[in-house]
Parts: structure tokens; sequence; C-alpha cells
């Protein structure tokens, strides 16, 4: 008897310790962890935090400093969601990755996408062979292409879109050269050491970097860019609690008020 009461215990101790050390998985219905980079993403949702807190649930934010780690970090459930991409930014991350499996709960802002000089003060003065320095972020070649294209510096082939390419230019009057292996986030450095001629840059990096983009640009992508920065969440999240709620404050007057004033045009509020 004494032998089977032991072997009991031992169960049910190894069961009460595998409870403890099991991983939670899921998201509560009182917390949500966002992950965001810094500006404009974070500093939207700690003003959107007091607004949840009302409605009972917590917001948690975790800041980055780049466009690969918070999606990596959803995938791994390290946390709930993510703010810092838009649309084709998250298409093109789900094909190159299959184990990504998101969904869009909601857009927020459109950053417009810039271009700067530190020699320049207009696209029209670019010289013949000019350097124009992008992102090495390929989802975002078609976006500062059409801007190119819109400011009359390049024609591109038809039929191309926001997928455009550099092997999609067709019409290059001012043979133009393009540097298009820096990181996104290093773009604003590229500009204040004057590298290149002109230089594309998001507007959350230039955000960051003490740049008023509506001031600064020398041209700025319109504010009907079909860009949208969402939330993102793993498939099945959409509609639980804390992400339609997150989503729901994001949409109120007071968040959109907030990014106008703060940003002033830098940044446009959407409610989509």
């Amino acid at each position: 008897m004494k032998k089977i009461l032991s072997i009991i215990l031992v169960v049910a101790l190894s069961l009460a310790l595998a409870a403890c050390g099991k991983k939670e998985e899921g998201m509560s219905n009182d917390k949500i962890v966002v992950g965001a980079t810094s500006v404009p993403h974070a500093e939207i949702l700690e003003q959107a935090k007091p607004l949840l807190k009302k409605k009972g649930i917590d917001l948690q934010i975790k800041t980055f400093q780049d466009y690969v780690l918070p999606n990596k970090a959803l995938a791994d459930k390290e946390i709930d969601a993510n703010y810092f991409q838009h649309i084709p930014y998250l298409e093109s991350q789900m094909k190159d990755h299959k184990n990504y499996k998101f969904e869009n709960a909601g857009g927020i802002h459109i950053e417009p996408i810039g271009v700067y000089s530190k020699k320049y003060k207009s696209l029209k003065d670019l010289p013949n062979g000019a350097t124009i320095i992008m992102s090495n972020s390929v989802a975002d070649h078609g976006r500062m292409l059409l801007l190119l294209e819109k400011e009359g510096l390049i024609t591109l082939k038809k039929g191309v879109s926001y997928n455009a390419q550099l092997k999609d230019i067709v019409k290059n009057p001012k043979h133009l050269k393009f540097k298009a292996d820096i990181d996104a986030g290093m773009l604003p450095k590229a500009y204040k050491n004057g590298e290149g001629d002109a230089i594309l840059i998001n507007t959350n990096y230039a955000l960051d970097a003490g740049l008023n983009p509506k001031k600064d640009a020398i041209a700025l992508e319109g504010a009907d860019s079909p860009f949208v920065n969402i939330i993102t969440v793993r498939k099945g999240d959409k509609n639980k609690k804390p992400v339609k709620a997150l989503v729901d404050v994001l949409h109120s007057k007071e968040i959109q008020d907030f990014i106008n004033k703060k940003y002033k045009g830098a940044v446009v509020p959407v409610n989509q």
C-alpha cells in the first residue's frame, strides 16, 4: 500500500510541475502585448493606453528598431499583435516565411514616404547621373518608384503598380543611378552623412531621426497612398476582445486628433 501511495504522489507531483512549466497559449481577455517601431507607432500606442485601461485592458508595448523582428516575435507568440507595417510588406513577409500565419486586424494610419536631399532643393535640380538611394526592402520599391514616376523622373513599364521593381524602369532620361542596399533604419544616417544625391526615407524613420517630412522632404507621397499601416495579429485572433478594443481605440477621435496635432500631416490617420 505504501508503495502504491508513493507512486501516486510521484505521478501527482510530476503532473503539477508540468502544469506549472507549461507556457500559456493564446491571449488573455484583459491584456494585450503589441510590438511596434518607436515612432510614430509606439507613441500612438502610448496615447491609447489609458483609453484601453478604461475598457479593462492592459496594453503593454514592446519596441523594435527594425522591420524583421516584430513579425518573428508575433509568429513565436512573444507578442499578441504588431503595429509597424503596411499590407504589401505583410504579404511579402508571409510569402517569404511560410510559418507566418497572420491577418490584418485594421488600418490605422498612412506615413507618406519622402525624398530627401542635402544637395538639392528640388527633384528638378538633380543632375544627369545622380545617385538615388533606396532601402533594401523590396516591398517598398514599387511605392518609391511610383513616386519618382509621378515626379517625372522615370517611366515605368505599363501595367506595373506597387509591385514595380528597378528592372521595370523603361525610361530614365537623366540616367539616374539607384542604390538599394541600405537597411531602412539606416537611411536617415545616410542622409545626414550626405550620401547620394537624393534618398527615399520611410516617415517613421525620418521622424525618429528628428526630420520633419512636411518641411525637410523635397517630394512627399500623397495622403491617398494605399500603404496603410495596420494592426497585425495571428490568424484567428482578429475578433478577440483585446484586439477589437485596441483597433476601436486607435480609430477613436481622441487618437486621430492626437495624430493630426502631433505629426502635422507627416502621419495621416485612417479608419479602415
